[in-house]
């Protein structure tokens, strides 16, 4: 089995360094720089089906050179090699023109994959698109909203659980065949329910985080050109959303006073016991 798990850099807001340009692009480049949270569930499921299925695991991403630190990041969870899509023609792009540059990429792999993950939704976007439009790119069936999912080789297909929001959440399980795409859930939770797949999944991680000291060595990065791609459809002058506004997130005021008390002030201290022992009591 060939995965391939899509992943994203997104800004760091815990910095509070997120820069825009005049046009209200976000900077990447000047921004730090984290892998995409929900993306974590796509790379769980992608490991979980190494462990059962054996195979490999590719991770991939489109974005400028710093984007090396997210990939690294996605192989501490798992990964057997890294592609990195990245061109100043790939710039500023929209979830379509990001998911046609994406699924040229996966056709570009040697090895065509039988499943492709993505997370559910990044944290700068909010969209949930990436994923689907990769999948209708590529023309593979797609299961979205994964918190479960099993393979069966010999049948060739995918049975997964899925949750469906509404006035009652409810769990649907759905069948597709392979070569498919999987959008999980953030409630997606891997399985190891028999003893070899826990030592293989210990085995497997063991050997990532090995790995992951020489990520570059099992980095590939890829431009436009050698994806043989048509500038046109990609990075901005590809993208047909127009961002007519970006409003700065403020920091939120302190509602807090603090007062600062060193060991060597005895009155200070004798102050702070006052305080905390009515607390400590309970009361």
């Amino acid at each position: 089995m060939h995965s391939v798990v899509l992943t994203k850099g997104v800004p760091d807001f815990r910095e509070g360094q997120v820069s825009f340009d005049e046009d209200g692009h976000l900077e990447r480049g000047a921004t730090p720089t984290v892998m995409n949270p929900n993306d974590e569930f796509a790379l769980e499921a992608a490991l979980q089906t190494k462990v059962k299925r054996g195979g490999t695991v590719s991770v991939m991403s489109m974005g400028p050179p710093g984007y090396e630190s997210v990939l690294e990041e996605a192989m501490g969870v798992y990964a057997d090699d890294l592609y990195l899509l990245s061109d100043r023609e790939m710039a500023a792009a929209d979830t379509w023109s990001t998911s046609i540059t994406l699924s040229a990429g996966i056709e570009k792999i040697d090895e065509e994959p039988d499943l492709v993950f993505a997370g559910f939704k990044t944290a700068d976007g909010e969209t949930g698109q990436t994923g689907p439009q990769t999948s209708w790119c590529l023309d593979r069936p797609i299961v979205t909203h994964v918190v479960s999912m099993e393979i069966d080789e010999e049948a060739g297909r995918l049975r997964a659980k899925r949750l469906v929001e509404g006035d009652v959440d409810e769990i649907e399980t759905v069948e597709a065949p392979l070569p498919a795409f999987v959008v999980t859930d953030p409630e997606f939770e891997p399985s190891y329910r028999r003893a070899e797949h826990r030592l293989r999944h210990k085995q497997l991680r063991a050997e990532t985080e090995e790995r992951v000291e020489n990520y570059e060595d099992h980095l590939t990065t890829w431009s436009a050109e050698e994806l043989d791609l048509d500038p046109d459809f990609i990075g901005l002058d590809g993208s047909p959303t127009i961002v007519s506004g970006v409003d700065p997130i403020p920091k939120a005021p302190s509602e807090r006073e603090a007062t600062m008390v060193t060991p060597d002030d005895e009155e200070g201290m004798e102050q702070v016991l006052e305080t905390m022992r009515p607390l400590a009591g309970g009361d």
